[in-house]
């Protein structure tokens, strides 16, 4: 790690120690040449990952709009927020670890339901009916005729 006081290339950790709520690492350095000590910040590189829209569009990835949606269609239920958050966090770990830099809006939505279905019902079909499109009666209630079958196999 290069001295921002004299330049030298070498230094010397003297300590470290999580910092940023365990996502980087504060360390305490000394330069090997002129002896003063500076504090340096190790992070993970993490890539953006881009959400292409229905219309060909591009963004990128925002775990405030997954959220929001889930809280959308959670409104007036019985499920904590923390939870939704936890949700959020993890779908956008998985992208992450997906290693994949583009992934489409269909792909984000499908595994929001699969977790909606798992917390709460309800909230599974109205996220559902929003996401999914429902032309109809019809259309709805084959969703739920599945989700009932679902639930009976149970």
């Amino acid at each position: 790690m290069k001295c921002p006081y004299c330049g030298f290339n070498e230094s010397k950790v003297i300590d470290s120690r999580p910092a940023d709520e365990n996502n980087s690492i504060r360390r305490r350095r000394e330069c090997l040449s002129c002896s003063r000590r500076f504090t340096t910040y190790e992070t993970v590189e993490s890539l953006p990952v881009v959400v292409v829209k229905k219309d060909g569009s591009r963004q990128s990835f925002d775990r405030g709009k997954v959220l929001g949606g889930m809280i959308r269609a959670c409104e007036k239920r019985p499920v904590p927020v923390a939870r939704l958050e936890k949700v959020a966090a993890e779908i956008e770990q998985e992208l992450q670890n997906s290693m994949e830099r583009e992934i489409s809006t269909e792909v984000i939505g499908e595994r929001v339901m699969e977790n909606l279905r798992n917390i709460d019902q309800v909230a599974y079909v109205r996220f559902a009916s929003v996401y999914r499109q429902f032309k109809d009666i019809d259309s709805f209630m084959e969703e739920l005729t599945k989700l009932l079958a679902e639930q009976n196999q149970r």
